[in-house]
Formats: structure tokens, sequence, C-alpha cells
């Protein structure tokens, strides 16, 4: 890892059982450092993060641990940015319609922590896939996965080989950002999204995640009633027409689909928010 200069200044003293702060921690992580600590911070400068979904929630997650100090990102999403991510997607500006997310997004993070590792995977998670996308050492995953099969699948996987997890529920079709709460799964509530992961988990997976009992799966929800979506002039009579670049590509696409939830940035922004920061309290043991 790259030096960290300029020195903040003395480290605090720690109790014996703690790390060695490091000597030098750059600027850029002043503010940082200043929450956690120094001996957090370079915690966060060791540490891998899988943020699978690089979306309305995703992006906001990525670039929150990025400008938090997470020393390698990995980002994973197969799809193309579409022109209706704007509204929502950190990635989506004039000139980049059409390009990979995560191609885009790790430009991005690269450009917010230039000695970060930030490595892009263009790939859908499924069961064939997981293997090869939880490689190596990691340290947390966020999943911000809205394909219902793939999502329940990581969190089961996750689950399984005792890697930590904070996961996104519905952020669609919701306007107040107040209501945005953090629980085990089996304490999410008013999430018609969340109980069909709850329900995947237990006839797929044979996880229980029933009211009462813990998943030790961290979820973000919101307590907000979902908004039905407004039809739009353009839409044609069978419904949403879809126009993204990558719209039939036979995984997860708008194409099939003839109802599209409604959603906004500062929803959306709120959870991918909200799941950093399970990752940065739940590292630095915060």
């Amino acid at each position: 890892m790259a030096s960290f200069l300029p020195v903040i200044g003395q480290p605090a003293e720690l109790p014996l059982e703690a790390p060695e702060p490091p000597a030098r921690t750059h600027r850029r992580f002043d503010r940082a450092a200043r929450l956690v600590g120094e001996v957090g911070l370079h915690t966060l400068h060791r540490a891998r993060v899988v943020v699978f979904g690089v979306g309305g929630v995703g992006s906001f997650a990525a670039e929150a641990l990025a400008r938090t100090g997470v020393g390698t990102l990995v980002l994973v999403d197969f799809d193309e940015i579409c022109v209706t991510n704007a509204n929502r997607q950190l990635h989506t500006l004039k000139g980049t319609i059409g390009k990979r997310k995560v191609d885009v997004m790790a430009e991005r993070l690269r450009l917010v922590n230039p000695v970060a590792v930030v490595e892009p995977v263009a790939q859908f998670y499924s069961p064939e896939t997981s293997e090869a996308l939880l490689t190596g050492d990691i340290d947390f995953v966020v999943d911000a996965i809205d394909n219902l099969a793939a999502k329940a699948h990581l969190l089961a996987t996750c689950l399984r080989r005792g890697l930590p997890i904070v996961s996104s529920m519905g952020a669609a079709a919701r306007l107040d950002p107040t209501q945005v709460r953090t629980a085990d799964l089996a304490d999410t509530e008013y999430d018609p999204f969340a109980r069909s992961v709850r329900k995947l988990l237990r006839e797929k997976h044979a996880i229980d995640a029933r009211k009462g009992l813990t998943t030790g799966i961290s979820a973000v929800f919101s307590n907000e009633l979902p908004i039905a979506p407004e039809a739009l002039s353009y839409d044609s009579a069978a419904g949403f027409v879809c126009v993204c670049p990558n719209g039939s590509n036979g995984l997860h696409s708008c194409d099939k689909r003839s109802r599209i939830e409604g959603s906004a940035a500062f929803v959306t922004g709120a959870f991918g928010l909200a799941c950093a920061s399970v990752v940065v309290r739940r590292l630095t043991g915060r």
C-alpha cells in the first residue's frame, strides 16, 4: 500500500491489545480519521469490500466507502449505463451512456482515492459465477442486487461462508429518506421486496428469516409504504418501453417488464449511504 502523507499528528494513546497506528495518514482522509481514529482508518485502508450491483444504491455505497478510505473495492455489475439511470446513479453523466457501469464507476473512484485498488468486474451474479466472484480475502460484502433469485443466493452463500454482508431491500417507489432503517433481515417491515427475499431464503436455501429470529444479515430498508408508479405519456399500451442499450440481455433488464417503479436519488442514495455506514462501523468496531 502506498504511504499516506503528510502526518495528521501524534496518535492517541491506545490499549495494549490494539494494533499500533501507522505513523502517516494522508490529509485526504483527515476528517474520516478524526471520526474513526487512525487505527480505524488504517483498518479501512487494509480492507477489501465487494459491492454487488452498482446502480442507484450501489454507486452511492461504493463512493462513500472510497471517500472513507476503504483500500480495495471490487465492483460487480454486468449492466451498461442507460439514460433512465440519470436520476439516481452517480456514474450516469453526459458521455457515459452505453458504457459499462463498473468501468465508469471504477474510474470515478480512482479520482476520489488515487491510491485505492478498484477492480471492475462486468459479470452477473449467479450460482454459476458465485465462486469466482467471491474469491480471495473479503472483509465485507455489500448487496445492492435487485434480482431476487441472485440476491437470495448471494445472501445464503455469504451466510454459509461466514462473510459479513449488508443487503439493500426495496429502495424504489419511495420519497422519504428519513424512513430508511437498518436491522437484521428478519426484522424488516413494510417492504414487499424484503418479504419476497425472506420467502426465497426459506424455500430455496432453508434459511428461516421470520420475525423474532436472527439471520445475521444486516438489511437496509424503509418503513415507507411503496408508491405505485404513474403512467407517462410515452408509455405504450402494454406499459413501459425499455430504451436501455443492454435491455435485452437475457439476465435482468427492463426489456420484458411492463411495470417500472419510480425512484429518487435522495432515497436510493440514502440506502447506499446506510449500507456504507454499516460496513465502516463494523470494520472499525464503532
